[in-house]
């Protein structure tokens, strides 16, 4: 007797757990073939807010570590996306990367991660800077994390686009929230896998899968998302920065190939600092000048 196959239900990832969708709907998943790979939650504007809430509330926690702590974790996401490799290069290859291309582009994931859990420590020597005045100040300019940032991940990649938006975020004290690819959404939900069972806390990324055409408008016009960053068509960047003219939220479309080296570089994590100033008195005692 033929057996019936039982499918994976890939779930969403809010707040460090993996819940079903609040609007209980999902679409199936096919192959190139036709065959059927698993059925995929069509997240709603309801499960946003709760990301955006997961996000905000993971917010003070994970941007008051110390930078090598932020590093160190995402050089742990890098261990154990090597551990899985070769589950992610099988479902690229099922969404329809050949094997040889499939292993490029995760290779370029882990090295992506490694290089960003490299700068997590070092970005802000190299952004910052102590501003000549001519009063009796000292002034420092320091970059701090902006918030929470929504991320529309590329649509015609299975993961490294996302990882190119997602880790350099993360890697500079922001939380995020994801909405993944619609046609290749099975290696976003894998790697909510591995971010859940490394040492990242739960609610620093929230990855939703579904329809970007109907959760852009929510996520991009929440009050309490900070930043948008994308790539993908002209259509959807016009669409984000409507959205984001009534709050005046900033958003990043970057349109690069992400299998190349300009595809990774410090202003994606500059880009998402706010730079704020700090005068620091300078008082002279005794004909010496000391601060405190």
């Amino acid at each position: 007797m033929s057996r019936l196959e039982v499918l994976k239900t890939y779930k969403i990832y809010i707040g460090g757990q993996f819940p079903r969708t609040e609007s209980g709907r999902y679409y199936p998943l096919n192959d190139s073939k036709g065959k059927l790979l698993g059925n995929i939650c069509l997240s709603s504007k309801k499960d946003i807010r709760n990301a955006v809430v997961a996000a905000r509330k993971a917010f003070g926690g994970w941007s008051e570590r110390a930078p090598f702590n932020r590093g160190q974790i995402l050089y742990r996401i890098a261990e154990m996306l090597e551990g899985r490799k070769e589950q992610f290069i099988a479902e690229m290859v099922q969404q329809g990367l050949s094997r040889a291309k499939a292993e490029r582009e995760m290779e370029i994931c882990i090295d992506r991660t490694v290089y960003y859990a490299g700068w997590s420590d070092k970005f802000m020597q190299i952004s910052s800077a102590v501003n000549p005045v001519s009063s009796s100040h000292f002034n420092f300019t320091v970059p701090e994390p902006m918030g929470v940032v929504g991320v529309i991940a590329p649509q015609d990649s299975a993961l490294l686009g996302l990882i190119s938006l997602v880790i350099p975020s993360i890697a500079g004290g922001n939380t995020c929230v994801v909405v993944a690819a619609e046609t290749k959404p099975l290696c976003a939900v894998t790697f909510a896998e591995v971010l859940n069972s490394s040492d990242l806390p739960g609610g620093v990324v929230n990855i939703l899968t579904g329809s970007p055409g109907e959760l852009l408008d929510t996520l991009a016009s929440h009050m309490d998302v900070n930043a948008i960053v994308s790539s993908g068509s002209f259509a959807q960047k016009q669409k984000i920065q409507e959205a984001c003219i009534g709050n005046v939220k900033r958003s990043f479309f970057y349109d690069q190939d992400w299998l190349k080296t300009e595809g990774e570089h410090l202003h994606f994590i500059t880009d998402l600092q706010e730079y704020k100033t700090t005068w620091h008195p300078i008082e002279n005692i005794g004909g010496a000048t000391s601060n405190y």
